[in-house]
């Protein structure tokens, strides 16, 4: 407490000055603002941060309430077998083609979708399936076939027409027995001829009836639609009826007769088979390789010299031969006439060292050539096809050495009876050393033919057999093609119209004898008189008697040899499996009957296989079906390429790339691949190469991919020449791009709202910028679609329907529209509506566009999608009407001005890099044009390219500074703040530019200072490069200076 004298020492405070005062009363109201101000922007922040931390909330809540969600309701309910699929409440998150391709299959097939009507009054569409052979199971070619020809059909359906798709089944008579036959050695070690042909051929049935046709479910799980109502057999009743009456028919018009000639035969299935059925190894130099039934490796690749002495002992006259067991069967040799070496020896004498046989020494022009070899040639006619003919010039001899599985017979003479002609190969080389006629080997690089069935080496051999006479057929078949006044039938590609005229200008009368038990037994009786002299079959070439039953044959003979006795044996060989095949087109619908089918399906529409079986198949199907049918069997064919790996190689299971199209389509490990090999045939050594090939190609196996995309892909494929390099990985593309499709619908339902109803139809004037660009765009698809599946070009069809869903619907399309939904903002109510009726016509349309291609994706989606009030919905989108283009949709004027909008919106987006934030940017316009376009674009421009905002300037205006710019085309340019963007970077970019800019001009220029440029450059090329110059020089020009305001 202060003393009260304390008090009085106080010096009282001196008055302050009132302008002192003022100021300082100012500076305080001042801070007191400055601190209400910040206060305030505080208390802001903090609400907004509120606010967004209640929006997490409340996205987390959303997030949270998700595991709240009933998992059910994303799974499907089981479906019984053939009722339409039941699908899940909700859409799943993510596509599965597992649970997509479920059960709808086995509702169109219960549903009739596929059966063709022959009383309908539509216009027919008609596909015969390349019949598969019964033993096979769906490889890739099959799933090639089957997925172009699905595609055609099902939009030729959708189209209105009466479209069937006949399914059937080849006996394939060599692949089939060869099964039947290890199996039964397998399990019983038995042979056929153990069992006996009747017994043999039951077993066949049996196999056929449990085993075969396994193929035919598989073509289901790829979505094919054929007519299963009409599925039909090479050898079943009705089939076979056909193949006897063709038989028949064909003998008694003269075009089929029986000749002794040479074939290919195998002598381990012991038949002749066709040239298909060979294939072919190049041989460099001596080389041993593995042959069926033969210890050791036999040598190939070696031509071999030895020396037939003359008659008279005149000396010697040295032959080389890579087959030098063949000399057993040789029955002359032969020079060229004016080859001096030999002119002495012309019409003497060689005598057979181990028969003693004369072979007289010949001259021939056609097959000798004087610098081959020694210039003299040993001729064996029945075993070698130049020596046949030659034989036949010359009416030489022809002894067959051979019996039919493949050893010497009594005619190859006594020290080697009964030898493998391998064996006596050796044999006879050891011989002619023995006796000082051996004159040495030399390497000799050769083509060898071995049997794809069996891996035998084929051997030449003559045998009695029956021909097709193919002159006049072919003729007519070739004529169908390139008469261009009456055409009958055109060829896609047009390059395999030169192999056309070339095999059948060319064309050898055709064997359809095979030495088998399975197949359609030739209808041919022999008949054996009882005062014949030779009482062997087929001694008299003239007791045949051709009839459809046995009965008939008996009858025939009756009268021909009337009063005389005899007997009759049916010819034991089958009929070559191409002759029914080659009839296939006929008997499928009911030929030689006057079905209703045949009036109305006859002939076909299109023949769509691989270009591999032109000849083997399909000539032989428009000689067989002009002569018997009346007309060609269809007025179109279209030669698919045939598939290699991603490297371009032949598929073999040597090499483990083998691509199976239910592992594509179901996935698989890669144990599961070399799982697959192991269970094969394939030796030690090549089993490791193909492992270690899957293990290269397929480190991670092969991913589930689903019949639709690998039907896309393969589609998509075509159009690549005669190959197709097919790259698994494309196909998994494809796979991820129908989860773009799930999710643009997936979007769409929720846009589009439960209580959604779409109009019957559009006025697309009446509605806004977006919606009338992608309807004209969907237009021009649908044009384009139609015309490339209209001619063919399938590739071009996926790539259009592909291109508009992926960069004009999802990328585009559903981005500009999205604005139109966010917070209900009344100012876009007309447009929301507008939006979402467009959209639902792009969806309907789209799906319709896609569903021949990719079936199971679109029908699912498709169903999910709301009807019109107005009109009936149809059950199944494969039955709806396929899109076509409206006239007066296009729309040229809004395209391009949606082509400028999508030019600006890629180069703001170039400009941002990888950066998201949204940023302002500017737009300099050089024209009133393009400023009125941009102007009234903004919104699109904005959402697209994810901007902050954007505004319009012209040259008159300031350019901004610190921001990044690029050059749209000479009258726009865009400028997008940096933001800590790296100049430097944006310079070298644009410093890249003006380089390549720069190596245009100049190779443009250089082109047109060329020598003669004038001259050999038509005007409008010349106008075009010269407008194009210009063009680049004006960008040049614009890039140059578009940095100097920065």
């Amino acid at each position: 407490m202060e003393s009260p004298a304390n008090k009085k020492e106080q010096v009282q405070p001196t008055p302050e000055d009132p302008e002192k005062k003022k100021k300082k009363e100012e500076k305080a109201r001042e801070k007191q603002l400055k601190k209400e101000k910040f206060l305030l922007k505080q208390a802001q922040q903090q609400a907004q941060q509120s606010s967004n931390a209640s929006k997490k909330s409340e996205k987390k809540v959303v997030k949270r309430g998700g595991e709240d969600e009933n998992p059910e309701d994303y799974v499907d309910p089981e479906t019984p077998l053939g009722d339409k699929k039941r699908m899940a409440r909700q859409m799943a998150k993510q596509y599965s083609p597992t649970a997509v391709e479920k059960s709808w299959y086995e509702w169109w097939e219960k549903s009739s979708f596929f059966v063709a009507d022959a009383n309908s009054s539509k216009p027919p569409f008609v596909i015969v399936l390349p019949p598969p052979n019964v033993t096979g199971a769906l490889h890739i070619g099959h799933a090639l076939t089957a997925a172009i020809e699905d595609t055609m059909i099902r939009w030729r359906r959708m189209s209105g027409y009466n479209a069937l798709w006949v399914p059937g089944m080849d006996h394939a008579g060599i692949a089939t027995q060869v099964v039947v036959e290890k199996k039964i050695m397998r399990e019983r070690k038995l042979t056929r001829h153990d069992l006996g042909r009747e017994k043999f051929v039951s077993e066949v049935w049996e196999w056929k009836d449990k085993y075969g046709g396994t193929i035919l479910q598989q073509l289901r799980r790829l979505g094919a639609s054929l007519d299963w109502s009409r599925e039909c057999f090479t050898m079943d009743e009705r089939r076979s009826k056909a193949v006897t009456e063709a038989f028949v028919r064909l003998y008694k018009q003269g075009l089929i007769y029986r000749d002794l000639r040479l074939v290919n035969w195998d002598c381990v299935l012991r038949t002749a088979i066709s040239d298909i059925e060979v294939d072919y190894i190049d041989i460099k130099e001596r080389s041993l390789l593995k042959v069926p039934g033969y210890d050791k490796p036999v040598e190939f690749g070696v031509l071999t010299k030895f020396a037939y002495p003359l008659e008279g002992n005149l000396g010697e006259i040295v032959v080389a031969t890579t087959r030098i067991e063949t000399m057993l069967g040789d029955t002359a040799i032969a020079v060229h006439p004016n080859d001096n070496r030999y002119s002495h020896f012309h019409g003497k004498h060689a005598i057979h060292p181990f028969n003693g046989r004369k072979l007289p020494i010949i001259c021939d022009a056609i097959l000798v050539d004087p610098k081959f070899g020694t210039g003299a040639v040993k001729i064996t006619p029945a075993h070698d096809p130049n020596d046949f003919e030659v034989g036949k010039r010359h009416s030489l001899e022809f002894i067959n050495v051979f019996t039919d599985d493949g050893k010497i017979n009594s005619d190859g003479g006594s020290d080697f009876v009964g030898m493998p002609r391998f064996k006596a190969r050796e044999a006879v080389t050891e011989a002619l050393q023995k006796k000082g006629l051996y004159r040495g080997s030399e390497n000799n690089e050769m083509r060898l033919g071995v049997c794809s069935r069996s891996n035998d080496v084929v051997e030449p051999m003559i045998k009695p057999q029956w021909y097709v006479n193919c002159n006049d057929l072919a003729n007519q078949a070739l004529q169908a093609a390139v008469d261009e006044e009456n055409k009958r039938l055109e060829i896609v590609p047009k390059q395999y119209l030169a192999d056309w005229k070339r095999w059948l200008e060319n064309i050898r009368d055709w064997c359809i004898s095979r030495q088998l038990w399975w197949g359609h037994q030739i209808p041919a009786w022999y008949v054996t008189l009882e005062d014949d002299v030779r009482r062997e079959f087929g001694a008299y070439n003239d007791h045949w008697v051709v009839a459809r039953t046995e009965e008939e044959a008996q009858k025939e003979a009756s009268q021909r040899y009337n009063g005389k006795k005899f007997h009759l044996s049916q010819d034991p060989d089958v009929l070559d499996t191409w002759f029914s095949s080659g009839l296939f087109p006929l008997s499928v619908l009911g030929w030689p009957d006057d079905t209703q089918d045949l009036k109305t399906f006859y002939p076909t529409s299109v023949l769509e296989t691989g270009h591999d079986i032109l000849f083997f198949w399909v000539a032989r199907m428009v000689m067989l079906g002009l002569k018997l049918g009346g007309d060609v069997p269809f007025g179109k064919i279209y030669l698919h390429p045939m598939i290699r790996d991603a490297h371009g190689r032949k598929m073999s299971k040597s090499l483990g790339n083998v691509i199976d199209p239910i592992e594509v389509i179901n996935g698989v490990s890669l144990e599961g691949l070399h799982k697959r090999l192991e269970a094969g045939n394939l030796d030690p050594k090549e089993l490791a190469t193909a492992i270690e090939g899957q293990k290269k190609d397929f480190p991670n196996g092969i991913d589930e991919c689903g019949a639709d995309a690998l039907r896309f892909a393969l589609v998509s494929y075509t159009a690549q020449s005669d190959k197709i390099n097919l790259d698994i990985q494309r196909v998994v593309g494809y796979r991820q791009w129908c989860n773009k499709l799930w999710n643009a619908v997936r979007f769409a339902m929720s846009k589009l709202g439960d209580d959604y109803i779409p109009p019957a139809n559009l006025t697309p004037d009446v509605l806004p910028f977006s919606c009338q660009w992608i309807l004209s765009v969907l237009n021009k698809t649908i044009s384009k679609t139609v015309k490339a599946l209209e001619s063919f070009e399938f590739s071009q069809a996926t790539t259009a329907v592909y291109s508009w869903w992926q960069y004009q619907l999802c990328d585009v399309f559903i981005e500009v529209i999205k604005p139109y939904f966010t917070g209900n903002d009344p100012k876009f109510a007309s447009e929301r509506r507008f939006a979402q009726d467009t959209l639902w016509f792009c969806l309907d349309n789209g799906l319709r566009l896609l569903h021949p291609f990719m079936p199971f994706v679109t029908e699912e989606l498709w169903q999910r999608l709301p009807s019109p009030r107005e009109c009936k919905r149809v059950e199944s989108i494969m039955i709806c009407d396929y899109p076509s283009a409206i006239e007066g949709w296009n729309n040229d004027r809004v395209e391009n001005e949606m082509d400028i909008i999508e030019s600006t919106v890629k180069s703001l987006r170039s400009l941002a890099k990888e950066r998201r934030d949204r940023r302002p940017a500017f737009g300099l316009c050089r024209t009133e044009v393009v400023r009125e376009i941009i102007n009234s674009h903004q919104l699109e421009i904005v959402t697209l390219a994810n901007l902050s905002s954007l505004t319009v300037i012209t040259e008159s205006d300031a350019v901004p500074s610190g921001y990044a710019d690029t050059v749209v085309n000479e009258s726009l340019s865009v400028y997008l703040e940096l933001q800590g963007t790296n100049s430097a970077e944006l310079e070298m970019g644009r410093i890249k530019k003006i380089d390549e800019l720069k190596k245009q001009i100049e190779r443009l220029e250089k082109i047109m200072n060329a020598p003669g440029y004038e001259e050999k450059v038509l005007p409008n090329i010349r106008a075009k490069n010269e407008e194009k110059l210009d063009s680049l020089k004006e960008r040049l020009l614009l890039e140059e200076t578009a940095g100097l305001n920065l």
